[in-house]
């Protein structure tokens, strides 16, 4: 089996048990985890917070005013959403969680309408 075919049967089985999710979630995810990630000094553990900000900063960056559309069409409303999808990838193998990690600890990191529409930088972005 090809890394190709196991990753294609990993989000197959993703989907499956998670079908609210688009599959471009679990992928933009995992992109926000490698950008914070990316970041850090030295390797360590990544809070709910901190992904679900990273995931905000990351779909700014990207989709700028289209950012809480896009997210919301893959099934993301909500930041409790963002921790559905990285304990879906925990249940599924493809990260790993510490003893302390639960998904209470994305819920209301902050609200969608607020950040994505009523605080969004409307002036020319650089």
């Amino acid at each position: 089996m090809t890394d190709l075919q196991f990753a294609e049967e990993i989000l197959d089985q993703l989907q499956e048990r998670n079908p609210r999710f688009h599959a471009k979630a679990y992928f933009f995810v995992l992109a926000a985890l490698h950008s914070v990630l990316q970041d850090l000094d030295a390797p360590r553990h990544i809070s709910g917070r901190e992904l679900a900000e990273s995931v905000r900063d990351l779909a700014l960056e990207r989709f700028g005013p289209m950012a809480k559309t896009v997210l919301g069409h893959w099934g993301i409303h909500h930041t409790a959403d963002i921790g559905d999808v990285v304990f879906a990838l925990v249940d599924q193998g493809v990260l790993i969680k510490q003893e302390d990690d639960r998904p209470e600890d994305f819920a209301e990191v902050f609200d969608f309408e607020e950040t994505f529409e009523l605080r969004y930088p409307w002036e020319a972005r650089p």
